[in-house]
């Protein structure tokens, strides 16, 4: 019978199981042979079930590096602009969506639409803010990578302090949906959150639509033209400056979508792009400059391994091991993983 009990202890699997062999363990030392073997039977299941909750953590914090380094692939992978308002960008997204969710509170019908509405009016509203600060700036600085570097700064700073003239210093929480909130119980006893499943299947569909538009698209056409050689691109009747503009329109929009997923995980404030900007600094130039699927490796890579180290380093140690172990396979491929071919490679 007590062999019996340490055999549904064992298929049981959880840490309560394990503390109640290890008792029974100490009071009757004529069967801790087979307990030892259902002790080292949870262990290794326990194990299991850590590394796949790992994992799941590292791919949530890989698809918010995709959403917000995959406009940054497209501004400073193929433009060759430093944007370091990039960030912004994220911030200006999330912002959107606490609008969106604010005016249609008062509307039953579309207030659970809140979330999925914000996506388009984050896109549309960065986009904006993108096409402004191109036409008005940046198109003035291309092949000055300093002076569009200090410049983008400045301009972040600018749009920080403009967001908390207008909306306040003090963070604002972003409800999620009913059908995003709660945990899943996989087998294992493996539960992850929906909200960052919700997340890493958003951040998958939209890095999709991104290559789809840049392949099958008039616009991505006319992108890579410009990218392969502006002057060819010029007098095919490519009107480059459109391009320019429509190009970095673009990457803005997908980092204001990026910020939607953001505010689902973390409070808006004022800050919050600054949180941002290095790490897709760093999935970009790990990945390959200019290249979507090394933006989208580099990712998940990235935050696989960070929330891997995290639990022996700590979350500070923990991203300077990461930074540290780029910069030394920079070194070693300065081009990332993948590297890109034309303008923005002779940038």
């Amino acid at each position: 019978m007590k062999r019996q009990g340490i055999l549904v202890l064992a298929e049981g699997g959880s840490a309560l199981a394990r503390g109640l062999l290890l008792e029974a363990r100490a009071a009757h030392p004529a069967l801790a042979p087979e307990i030892d073997a259902a002790i080292a039977a949870i262990d290794r299941r326990l194990m299991l079930k850590t590394a796949a909750e790992t994992a799941f953590q590292g791919l949530s914090l890989g698809s918010i590096l995709l959403l917000a380094a995959l406009g940054l692939a497209v501004t400073f992978g193929v433009m060759g602009v430093i944007n370091m308002a990039h960030g912004e960008m994220v911030m200006l997204g999330a912002y959107t969506t606490v609008m969106v969710q604010e005016a249609l509170r008062g509307i039953p019908a579309l207030a659970p639409l809140s979330l999925p509405l914000s996506v388009p009016a984050a896109f549309l509203v960065t986009a904006a803010v993108g096409v402004a600060l191109e036409r008005g700036l940046i198109r003035h600085l291309y092949g000055r990578p300093l002076e569009t570097l200090l410049m983008t700064f400045g301009v972040g700073m600018i749009i920080q302090q403009a967001v908390r003239l207008i909306f306040g210093a003090q963070n604002r929480e972003v409800l999620s949906p009913a059908w995003m909130q709660g945990t899943l119980s996989l087998p294992g006893g493996i539960e992850i959150t929906q909200n960052r499943l919700w997340i890493i299947l958003f951040a998958l569909a939209v890095l999709g639509i991104t290559i789809a538009a840049i392949r099958f698209t008039r616009f991505g056409l006319e992108m890579r033209a410009v990218v392969q050689n502006r002057r060819i691109a010029a007098t095919m009747g490519i009107r480059t400056g459109r391009v320019d503009a429509m190009t970095f329109a673009f990457g803005s929009g997908i980092a204001g979508m990026a910020g939607v997923a953001v505010s689902q995980i973390d409070n808006v404030s004022p800050n919050l792009g600054t949180g941002y900007i290095i790490d897709s600094f760093m999935v970009v130039v790990f990945g390959g400059v200019g290249s979507l699927a090394g933006t989208m490796i580099g990712a998940f890579t990235l935050g696989i391994v960070n929330k891997m180290l995290e639990p022996w380093a700590g979350a500070v140690l923990a991203k300077i091991a990461v930074l540290v172990g780029i910069m030394l396979f920079i070194q070693r491929r300065p081009k990332g993983l993948f590297a890109l071919k034309g303008r923005a490679a002779e940038q």
